[in-house]
């Protein structure tokens, strides 16, 4: 069938940039409301959802449809750059890695904790500065603002393959900020709506749609294997030239992305409906979930992205972060290799209240979450700069995942230890997950050094007594909450076994912290030190309480604040406070 490729004229428009600051180098430099948007003139609105398997268009054809639609899959590109902590068309970097992650869920899941305070304007992890706050969110409005025609454009229909992996990308995004915000403009921001007001979804309906589209995708996914030999050699062509996240750049790879990412939302809707979070996760694991390095989904370092991982530049560049103490804690507890090469000593003394000093290189000190910080990045000024930090090369050059194979085999040993369906055993998803956890790279720059000490690791019965230390006050001085060991014990209670699951999977998958902070509000594991100084927040936490959600997006501009009032709010559950839990979080039992 010939078709009128006229009508999809504003498919091959120019593009118009709107541009506006941008720059990570300050604090001031939000990414949220004022972002680099490239938007067409008219902005397209169809059926996001629609994923038409129909006859393949015309071969003829094939080569004006994939020019009418060169722009949109530019911006294809530029949203994977987003996806893993890029802007401006570029590879993850520093500014944008530290606004996205560092600067809130880092500290949050326990993993880092930022060392100086902005000038006083963020004076402990737990303080609530909405700027911060923000970050994931404009993440996620730069990707929809560069997959919104794609996602609306009838044309694209034409490459069903392609609209669904723009789907994907989309419903990716979307599911981590519905887990960090509680709730966001789903449906209006899917439909490519520009202007307020913005309609809030509540975080159940959010899922559902997205696991509706997971369900489609798939179906498109594995149709693909019918298309006429010509077609799928244009759609591998044009994966070949997008497609920044696969190792292999094929369909099934995202096929199999797409049932990881279907399993890994199934886990967290265990608590709502343990029913329906069991028959997803056992038509995920039946369908094809990651289960290979090759099939992981994430960018290399040593691809181009400056060079390094963005927490590279974060921690020794700008010295505006360093390693927190629950992370050394549980590291040294459970006896794991990455504190034997991975994390530095103190770079300089630190000096007691009570006039003792830490020498230079004494050991592994890292910082308290909610700490009070003082203002600045240099030694002399700020001593907290001086504590631990992540070093060397199998930190410098760890790839950034969206989907780890190590992550996908520890939902599927907590499917199992929950008497699902999920292909094998707890004991053995467990084991296999530790043994292909390395944050390192594994493939181009190989140091051994997680396998060096691996076996020993794996046989580690009992956690090894540990108290951290703050070299600069001992007021902050707390015993191991880490009282686990590694190796799996088929007569330990469920709770052990879940709690041996998560701990490793939590140090399996950092630093993503998105997913290991989700883990420690819907099961309580791993065990991380309390935070200290939480009233420094917005009021609602009481000493020692886990921060459960970041606030509602825009609530600093008026237009933003109407749209919460009318229907952000109600979406949420609750008020718009660092207290209240997700539609996921129950306080219940784990079985």
């Amino acid at each position: 069938m010939k078709l009128n490729i006229l009508k999809y004229a504003l498919a091959a428009l120019p593009l118009v940039t709107f541009s506006a600051c941008m720059d990570f180098d300050t604090p001031s430099d939000e990414f949220n409301k004022e972002t680099d948007v490239t938007l067409r003139p008219e902005p397209l609105h169809g059926d996001a959802d629609n994923l038409e398997i129909k006859d393949v268009v015309a071969e003829e054809d094939f080569p004006e449809i994939k020019k009418a639609l060169k722009n949109d899959l530019d911006m294809l590109i530029t949203a994977q750059y987003y996806l893993m902590g890029g802007k401006n068309g570029e590879e993850p970097g520093a500014h944008q890695w530290q606004y996205v992650f560092n600067l809130t869920t880092d500290a949050y899941a326990g993993y880092t904790t930022c060392d100086q305070s902005w000038n006083g304007s963020f004076p402990t992890t737990y303080s609530y500065k909405r700027d911060f706050c923000e970050g994931p969110h404009g993440r996620f409005l730069s990707m929809k603002n560069n997959l919104g025609n794609l996602l609306n454009n009838d044309l694209t229909n034409e490459m069903v393959e392609i609209k669904a992996i723009a789907l994907l990308l989309f419903d990716y995004v979307a599911q981590e900020c519905t887990d960090l915000y509680g709730s966001i403009a789903y449906q209006d921001h899917k439909g490519n709506k520009e202007t307020n007001p913005f309609t809030f979804n509540d975080g159940y309906t959010i899922y559902t749609s997205i696991l509706k589209n997971i369900d489609d995708i798939v179906a498109v996914f594995d149709n693909f294997p019918n298309r006429p030999d010509w077609y799928r050699a244009e759609i591998n062509n044009i994966l070949f030239e997008s497609d920044k996240l696969t190792q292999d750049q094929q369909i099934d790879t995202w096929r199999r992305f797409a049932n990881s990412l279907k399993l890994r939302m199934a886990m967290h809707l265990v608590k709502v409906d343990p029913a329906e979070a069991k028959r997803l996760a056992e038509e995920a694991v039946a369908s094809g979930v990651v289960e290979s390095m090759a099939q992981e989904i994430g960018m290399n370092a040593n691809t181009g992205f400056m060079g390094s991982h963005p927490l590279k530049m974060i921690m020794s560049g700008w010295n505006d972060s360093r390693v927190n103490a629950s992370f050394v804690s549980m590291l040294t507890s459970l006896q794991h290799p990455y504190i034997n090469y991975m994390i530095g000593n103190n770079t300089d003394d630190l000096i007691n209240a009570d006039g003792s000093v830490t020498n230079k290189n004494s050991g592994i000190y890292g910082l308290r979450a909610g700490i009070r910080m003082e203002s600045g990045q240099a030694y002399y000024a700020n001593a907290r700069v001086a504590y631990s930090q992540f070093e060397g090369d199998d930190f410098e050059w760890m790839p950034i995942y969206a989907m780890k194979w190590a992550e996908v085999d520890f939902l599927r040993a907590e499917g199992a230890l929950r008497g699902w369906s999920m292909g094998g055993t707890a004991q053995s998803f467990y084991e296999r997950g530790i043994k292909n956890a390395d944050c390192g790279d594994r493939f181009s720059m190989p140091t051994g050094n997680y396998e060096a000490y691996l076996d020993d690791y794996m046989q580690v019965e009992n956690a090894v007594p540990f108290t951290y230390v703050d070299p600069m006050d001992h007021n902050n001085d707390i015993e191991s909450v880490t009282k686990i060991g590694v190796k799996w014990n088929d007569s330990d209670d469920n709770e052990t076994k879940l709690e041996k699951i998560i701990t490793q999977k939590y140090i399996a998958i950092f630093p993503y912290s998105y997913e290991a902070w989700t883990d420690i509000r819907r099961t309580g594991y791993p065990k991380i030190f309390p935070v200290l100084n939480p009233n420094l927040g917005d009021g609602s936490l009481s000493d020692g309480d886990l921060i459960r959600r970041l606030p509602l997006p825009h609530g600093d501009l008026q237009a933003g604040m109407d749209d919460i009032a009318t229907s952000g709010i109600q979406a949420l559950g609750g008020p718009d406070q660092q207290a209240t839990r997700v539609f996921w979080d129950k306080n219940e039992a784990n079985f």
